[in-house]
Parts: C-alpha cells; sequence; structure tokens
C-alpha cells in the first residue's frame, strides 16, 4: 500500500506503533509532510535504553505527531514473556524471542486506542527486510481485521527517498528533528525488559567481531566478578514466584534477575545468524539476562518432572511455538493450542531451583527435593546404584531379552548389507 492510496481513499488521520526512534521520528515527520495527522502511541515494556519515556513523546511532537500517547504494557508483556519461558520458546537454539513476543503484545495494546478514536490506518517503521512487519500485520489481521496496516518500509516512494538509515539521518538533521545521536551508533537496538535486539550497521559485516556492541542489561562475561553467586528460584505451577525466598509479582521478577543475572554476564551477547521469515539470514546479538536465568532454573525443573514421553512432546511443542513467535502467529489458533496442550505440564512445574551464576554461566547447584517442595519429581532412589528403591535389577533380564530379539535379527539379517 502506497500513501497515495490512503489519500484516495479519503484516509486523513494515521495511528503509529513507534518506539522514537530513528525510524519512527522519519517516518512521522514524512507523513506529516503528506498531509496526514499522526497520533503516536508508544506501549510501555521497561524498555531499559529510556531513561523516561516522556522524551519519547517529546520527540514525537517535535517530529510533527498531533498527540503522543503512552500506552501501559508491562504487566502483558511479562505474562506473555512468561509463557515463551513456559514453551522454552528460544527461536534456532539462541534467541529468546524477546522481540518476537513483544510486537503482538504492542499491537493489542494499541488497537482499543485506535478504535476508540475511529482510526482505521495502523502504521509501523519496520523494515520491509525483517521479521517484524509481519509480526505488526498479523497481529492486527488477527485482532482487528477491519483495520489497515501501512507501512512506509514497502512504499516505493518512501523508499526511494530512504533507501538505508543514513538518508534517514541526514532527512532528521536537515529538518532538525529531535531524533538520538544515532550518528555514533553502529548499530540499531530494540528493547524492552525481556531483552535487547542488536542489529544492523556494523554488526552486519561478520569479519568484524561484536564485543563493541556495550550491553544495555548487563556486562560482558569478562568483565562480570570473579566471584560466583547462588541464586534460589521459586516455581510453583509454572509460575516463578521468589528469588532468594523474597516473594514478588511476574514484573518484579524479571526486572531483579535481570539486575542479577545481568551483572555476571548471563544472557549478554548471544550471537545467533538465523533464518528471518522473509528468506534471508540476518545476525544479531541478543541480550536477554533474566530470561536466561528463569529459562534455565525452569528447565532445571522439567527434568525433575517430564517422563520421556512428555519430555518428547514437550520439545516438539516448545520447537513449534518458538518458531510461531518469531514469524508473528502468536494470535493464530495453532499457537492458541499449542500452548494449551502445555498447560498439564506447567501446572507440575513446583519446585525450588538453586543456580551457580559465573562468567556468564548458569550452574546447577541444588534443587530442595523433598515432596512438600516439589511435589512432582519423579526423581527417586530407584536409580540409585546402593540397595535403595524398589526397582529389581533381576527384573531387567526379561525386558533386555525381549529387546534382543529384534537387535538380533538386525544383525544377522541387515547389518552385513547396511554398507557401514
Amino acid at each position: 500500500m502506497r500513501w497515495r492510496e490512503l489519500k484516495d481513499k479519503g484516509v486523513v488521520v494515521l495511528g503509529g506503533a513507534v518506539s522514537g526512534g530513528l525510524d519512527s521520528c522519519t517516518v512521522t515527520h514524512w507523513l506529516r509532510s503528506k498531509g496526514f495527522e499522526v497520533r503516536s502511541f508508544t506501549v510501555d515494556l521497561g524498555q531499559p535504553d529510556e531513561e523516561s519515556l516522556d522524551a519519547i513523546t517529546g520527540r514525537m511532537l517535535g517530529c510533527g505527531a498531533s498527540e503522543a500517547r503512552i500506552v501501559p504494557g508491562q504487566d502483558a508483556l511479562a505474562q506473555a514473556g512468561l509463557k515463551v519461558l513456559q514453551a522454552q520458546a528460544r527461536y534456532e537454539g539462541g534467541y529468546w524471542n524477546t522481540t518476537g513476543i513483544a510486537r503482538p503484545i504492542t499491537v493489542r495494546q494499541i488497537l482499543p486506542h485506535l478504535q476508540d478514536a475511529d482510526i482505521g490506518v495502523l502504521f509501523h517503521g519496520s523494515t520491509g527486510r525483517g521479521n517484524d512487519q509481519v509480526r505488526f500485520q498479523l497481529s492486527a489481521n488477527m485482532l482487528a481485521p477491519e483495520i489497515d496496516v501501512y507501512a512506509p518500509w514497502r512504499d516505493p516512494d518512501f523508499v526511494a527517498q530512504f533507501p538505508g538509515r543514513q538518508q534517514m539521518i541526514e532527512y532528521c538533521e536537515a529538518n532538525e528533528l529531535p531524533i538520538k545521536p544515532a550518528r555514533e551508533s553502529r548499530y540499531s537496538t530494540d528493547a524492552n525488559f525481556l531483552g535487547l535486539t542488536h542489529e544492523a550497521g556494523d554488526l552486519e559485516k561478520v569479519t568484524i567481531s561484536p564485543t563493541f556492541v556495550e550491553p544495555g542489561m548487563g556486562v560482558w562475561s569478562w568483565d562480570a566478578p570473579d566471584q560466583a553467586e547462588v541464586v534460589t528460584l521459586r516455581w510453583e505451577e509454572g509460575v516463578p514466584v521468589a528469588v532468594n525466598g523474597e516473594r514478588l509479582d511476574v514484573v518484579d521478577v524479571f526486572d531483579l534477575c535481570n539486575r542479577v543475572a545481568g551483572r555476571h554476564g548471563v544472557g549478554i551477547g548471544a550471537h545467533v545468524v538465523e533464518n528471518r521469515f522473509v528468506g534471508v539470514k540476518s545476525r544479531g546479538i541478543y541480550e536477554a539476562p533474566g530470561m536466561e536465568l528463569l529459562g534455565r532454573t525452569f528447565e532445571f525443573l522439567l527434568q525433575f518432572v517430564l517422563d520421556r514421553r512428555a519430555r518428547e512432546l514437550f520439545d516438539r511443542l516448545s520447537s513449534f511455538i518458538s518458531t510461531q513467535i518469531y514469524q508473528g502467529y502468536w494470535y493464530d489458533l495453532g499457537t492458541t493450542a499449542a500452548l494449551a496442550a502445555l498447560e498439564p505440564i506447567v501446572r507440575l512445574a513446583t519446585g525450588s531451583i538453586s543456580v551457580r551464576l559465573y562468567k556468564g554461566n548458569v550452574f546447577f547447584d541444588s534443587a530442595e527435593d523433598t515432596p512438600q517442595a516439589m511435589p512432582h519429581s519423579l526423581y527417586t532412589d530407584d536409580s540409585s546404584m546402593e540397595a535403595l528403591g524398589t526397582y529389581d535389577h533381576a527384573d531387567a533380564e526379561g525386558f533386555l531379552r525381549v529387546l534382543q530379539v529384534s537387535a538380533r535379527n538386525v544383525g544377522a539379517r541387515q547389518r552385513p548389507h547396511s554398507g557401514r
């Protein structure tokens, strides 16, 4: 869709999902110059890179927005982040989907404000080469199919004027727009309290070490303290309820875990060359200290709870949900059904797990292994090599006799001809 088509439809007011960064400032001023009234909406996601969200409203008003509103979103993001943790939804093994889950939450929080103001078009500043455009688009389509989505980066007129970030910086400077000092930044950052995503700029050059990135939620592991720290997480029915014995709500758990893990370099600087949904590869440097600490303790807890069949099901659901989030299908039926399938497992995840943090690593330390503290654990003394438990060594004889039947058939009839 082009801006001219919006004009032909009689569209006057546009509602923007904005972060207050370079793209947001450029797009807002550019749309204003085309005769649109722009109202900007920024969702409060606990952005670690912003000292004050009021600074964002100031920048957006300075770039031509007729209204700049901050919309609450921390509670919603915390609950969504918890679902990511419960599903262990790490895309391609390394990325905790922190931006991937924040986009649908952003859209959901903004849409009621557009509907109340009878605004029929939502715009965003996501690139036409990335994943976020899909997340914004599909979330809006599924939640409010009557609202159109306009993406300037897919408008040939906009791209002709702004083929890259450098042209946007020059435009903002020429129009004296109140942007951050983007010229000095060697990369782009997207932020929320679940994590930071660094990409673009010099990070596109894989011949350069990414160590020039300045962590925003902690320190590089080699700069972490030389002294390890033990942290205890209490989970009840899949929800983290206490850190080191202090009971907290979910938002405060994330906040404390970010600070504790971040200072030890945990979850800082994960390097992923990933497959974007649009079919190209990109390099990202990720920070998610709280997610890494919480995620590892939850995984340790699952090891006590899941039998091998439940484990297999969990791993398949985890992979599916991770891809769904990454590709923008958070509100899709498949995601809803997969999350519902995890519920019986999540309800069993009760226990206290202690881990040792050291130089970017999370080591299992101990678990409170009592029926009261971990009521659904399947870990018993039946596997002991001492004279404990109800498992009789002799009973394994029949088990192995059954298994050897097929193994011997393979050895006699197939293996000699298998080429191995």
